[in-house]
């Protein structure tokens, strides 16, 4: 049986790697996969190891598959299987000594694992890394194989791969750092071994990140510390030096690693040695890998020692200049590295948390004045060299779509490091040094040898980027800058960023004065925007929002030329073009500016605006219900959604979203001011929800209950919508399977449902309607869309909060009775939510309704607990895993916070799910989808 196994996942890997046809590869990848869950493959996979007739694809198949099965299904073996596993695991280390190195990995992985899920006795006296000691010394010719154990051991010990239980995890990783000092030991015995070199360095810096036990003083004098600081210099050993240095680095600021003079032996060594490194930065013959290594290694020190550098010393400030070296560099992905280290740097420069040692507030001040001072320089030097960052390359229009999206990260992360440099410097500072910059850029653009765009644009762009720094009374820059702007050429990219330069500054122009007329270019450079390209009109079309939103009031005089604007653009004829999402912007610009004209001419003006938007409309509607269903919807939509910005048919979702949105806007600005009409259209919304189930009409509903919930006039209405609403929805939402088709309409319910608790609970919790919705969340609480489970929670948790709220004492009977009939069914279904049946990002939400049932209903939801959690076989939970299971119930009833009960909870979920065959057993054992399963009541043995 076994060889025939064997047999067949041979025959299924030759067909996955080496079978032409896409179907067969499909097939056989898929049967491997099965395969792997299977008891079967542990003896297969281990056969196949130590058949010396398996190739290299059998060999790391079987591998991966034993190294699995250790890691997540070690349960399914007997009891007394471990020394067996252990001794054929060991053997294989041995025999893969010398590779191949895939092989060997994840044999070590394996005995990793294996070490988390036993206890340290299994080992003998000391556990693993005793036994791996000992190892060494008797069998040196396989110290390859041991080294690489060694490595893993700490790297993996954490792993959440590894299906074991937290309190295990914390043991062992509590053991293991028990052992740390032999480990280093066995790395240093290895050190003299060139060979091993690399090996022993890789070691060190993985028991450093696991442990930080070792004393600085200690670490100081290690000849492993020594080693590695050597290796530096070293093209072979480099990468593998960094990774040690970069450990020590953290281990002298790691949490309870003590205070700065206790750590100040271990900086002392390596800062220098590291600032010894400067000049492989600029080495052009270096390779590129190194000098990323080494600039991490830089960023590393940066960012660790940011609180000392910014005391302002000597020393601080060559390693601030060190670090302006690495932000210099041409590769944008080595230059970055350090971004995170200003950002540090300006953080503790002017917040004041980083002086009140200093005691007063005027020593405060000074020191920080002292400080700022020091660094100003520093940050100025910062924002010259980051700026050319953001130039366009010359090959820019050969840029694939990846290319572009790569491009627009670059330059918000340079827009982020500009923003931090105006914390420090200013903005009326930083817009000086970018200034210069301009002008260097703009007096190179207009010569006859040189006419490049690209730096003018890359100027302009940082000066935009920081438009929200820059003080409104500036007076001695920007008023150069915009009259430079209708001087540069229109260039498609260099227009584009010159209409976003315009709208960025647009309340500084708003204050600029009047005598300054420096308004009417900055229109003409707008309007040629919206008639070059799609890209120069759309950020045309923002900033002539922006413009019109910040200087309405410069613009009444000019209405007569915004018109024209407007209507060459809604119209899509005479040149513009502009989108028709981007015509939004441009109607929502002239709805700002008639607010700031009297009744009679603001009316008139309305009228001009609406009637380009109104007339398409109504020509569309005047050729007959037939025809209007045949019109594509952007036909019906666009002219909508123009209507929705000015006020802040329903055949498909877009459409009907559209309109759905105009009166959302409609309902938010009019408020109750809306009076008899709303009666009117909340018919229309129960009639067309009816017709077309389209969950935008719920989504409109919850905004009028959210305004109009209150008003005892609106009662009668508010009531026949709720039911009918509800009344189609809970028919539509039967099933799991009816909720995942319909999440939407799942979300956007419920949302209704808990606002109709908030702010009309009398018109629904009393109704038949109420008791219908809860079955229904029942129904849906294991829905997998992340929304629509929300909002389900959130519902149930308001429902269970309700009685205990200010104005909800009278509701308590009705949620009694509804609650305590459905308790134990609601109960099992959220403990297995939490144990598996949804994902474990849900857990807060879960939690928080465990949280409310168990406030709520007290020792009631204890029993029902207790009735679920009995449920949930042996194999998964323990006795005492299922009391402590219970406990945090019991308390989350006694008042605990929600912080601590989803800490709490979460061990327990990461119990039930730490393998696929728990949490199935678990889920089979809860049946979250049947509503019908009757728990009967045991006994905790």
């Amino acid at each position: 049986m076994e060889a025939q196994a064997m047999a067949t996942v041979k025959e299924a890997l030759a067909a996955l790697y080496h079978h032409p046809d896409d179907s067969i590869r499909t097939a056989a990848d898929r049967w491997l996969q099965e395969f792997q869950h299977t008891l079967d493959a542990w003896q297969v996979a281990d056969s196949l190891l130590h058949d010396e007739r398996s190739n290299l694809e059998t060999l790391i198949f079987c591998s991966q598959t034993l190294r699995s099965k250790v890691q997540r299904d070690f349960e399914e073996l007997p009891s007394g299987a471990f020394r067996s596993l252990q001794d054929s695991l060991y053997a294989l280390l041995k025999k893969f000594n010398k590779g191949p190195a895939k092989v060997r990995t994840q044999i070590c992985i394996a005995i990793a694992a294996l070490a988390v899920h036993v206890p340290v006795e299994d080992w003998g006296a000391g556990g693993i890394v005793n036994w791996l000691s000992d190892e060494m010394k008797a069998h040196p010719e396989f110290i390859p194989g041991f080294l690489e154990l060694l490595i893993v051991l700490p790297q993996e010990i954490s792993s959440y791969k590894i299906a074991a239980r937290p309190e295990r995890r914390r043991q062992v990783e509590s053991d293991l750092c028990t052992s740390a000092n032999v480990a280093i030991s066995l790395l240093t015995a290895c050190m003299a071994i060139d060979q091993l070199k690399e090996q022993v360095l890789e070691g060190f810096s993985s028991w450093l990140r696991f442990c930080h036990g070792i004393s600085a003083s200690e670490l100081a004098s290690h000849p492993l510390v020594h080693m590695a600081l050597s290796s530096l210099n070293s093209d072979q050993f480099l990468e593998a030096a960094v990774n040690v240095t970069s450990e020590l680095i953290h281990a002298t600021v790691s949490y309870g690693s003590g205070t700065t003079a206790e750590q100040l032996p271990l900086i002392q060594i390596l800062v220098p040695r590291i600032m010894g490194l400067n000049e492989l930065l600029k080495d052009p013959s270096k390779d590129e890998e190194d000098v990323k290594a080494i600039a991490r290694l830089y960023a590393d020190m940066g960012e660790s020692y940011v609180d000392l550098i910014a005391a302002g010393s000597d020393d601080s400030i060559q390693i601030v200049n060190a670090l302006l070296e690495v932000t210099s560099h041409q590769e944008f992905d080595i230059c970055s590295m350090t971004f995170n280290f200003w950002h540090r740097l300006k953080r503790n420069l002017i917040r004041r948390e980083s002086y009140v040692s200093y005691g007063s507030e005027v020593l405060i001040e000074a020191e920080r004045n002292r400080r700022l001072l020091i660094f100003r320089p520093k940050f100025e030097s910062l924002v010259s060299l980051v700026s050319s960052r953001v130039e366009y390359p010359e090959d820019y229009h050969t840029f694939s779509e990846e290319d572009c999206r790569d491009f627009r990260h670059v330059r918000y992360a340079v827009s982020d490091v500009l923003l931090d440099a105006t914390d420090v410097l200013g903005g009326d500072s930083t817009l000086k040094v970018l200034s210069t910059k301009l002008a260097q850029a703009y007096g190179s653009c207009n010569t006859k040898q040189n006419s490049k765009w690209q730096p003018v644009e890359a100027a302009l762009f940082c000066i935009q980027a920081i438009a929200k720094s820059v003080s409104l009374e500036e007076r001695e820059i920007l008023p150069q800058v915009m009259s430079l702007l209708p001087c540069l050429p229109h260039n498609e990219q260099l227009l584009q960023t010159v209409c976003s330069t315009v709208g960025s500054f647009s309340k500084w122009i708003d204050a600029a004065p009047a005598e300054s007329s420096i308004l009417p270019p900055l229109v003409d450079i707008l309007n040629k925007g919206m008639s070059t390209s799609e890209d120069t009109a759309a950020a045309a079309s923002v900033a002539f929002k922006y413009i019109c939103e910040d200087c309405r009031r410069k613009f009444a005089g000019s209405l007569d030329g915004l018109f024209q604007i407007y209507h060459i653009a809604i119209s899509g004829v005479g040149g513009y073009k502009v989108s028709s999402e981007d015509s939004l912007h441009l109607v929502e610009a002239l709805s700002v500016v008639i607010t700031t004209l009297p009744p009679e001419s603001a009316r008139t003006a309305l009228e001009l605006i609406c009637q380009p938007v109104i007339n398409p409309l109504q020509e569309l509607i005047q050729q007959g219900d037939q025809i209007l269903q045949q019109i594509p919807a952007r036909q019906l939509t666009v002219h909508i959604d123009r209507l929705s910005s000015i006020f802040r048919r329903a055949w498909d979702t877009r459409t009907m979203e559209s309109v759905c949105r105009s009166c959302k806007f409609a309902v938010r600005t009019c408020g109750r001011a809306m009076g008899m009409t709303i009666g009117a259209m909340l018919e229309e919304i129960q009639t067309l929800y009816q017709q077309h189930k389209q969950s935008c009409f719920l989504y409109l509903s919850s905004e009028v209950i959210k305004i109009f919930g209150s008003d005892p006039s609106c009662a009668d209405y508010l009531t026949n919508l709720i039911q009918i609403l509800f009344n189609h929805t809970v028919q539509l939402l039967r099933t799991i399977q009816d909720f995942t088709a319909r999440p939407d309409i799942a979300d956007d319910c419920y949302l209704l449902a808990s606002r109709c608790i908030r702010y009309c609970p009398n018109l629904f919790v009393p109704t038949e309607m109420f008791q219908r919705l809860v079955d229904c969340a029942m129904a849906g609480i294991t829905i997998q869309h992340r929304e629509a489970c929300k909002s389900i929670l959130s519902f149930l948790s308001d429902v269970f909060d309700l009685p205990n709220s200010s104005d909800g004492g009278n509701y308590r009977e009705f949620i009694n009775t509804i609650v305590l009939q459905r308790g134990a069914t609601i109960t099992r279904i959220m403990i297995a939510a939490l144990t598996g049946a949804l994902p474990s990002g849900r857990l807060e939400e879960v939690s928080y309704v465990l949280l409310s049932l168990s406030r709520a209903f007290g020792e009631n939801m204890l029993n029902w607990a207790r009735e679920s959690i009995n449920l949930i076989p042996p194999q998964a939970l323990t006795d005492a895993e299922r009391l402590r299971f219970l406990n945090i119930i019991s308390d989350a009833a006694s008042g605990s916070s929600l912080h601590t009960i989803t800490d709490r909870f979460g061990e327990i979920s990461d119990v039930c799910r730490r393998n696929k065959t728990v949490q199935d057993l678990v889920q089979s054992a809860l049946r979250p989808h049947d509503l019908t399963f009757t728990v009967v009541p045991q006994q905790l043995s």
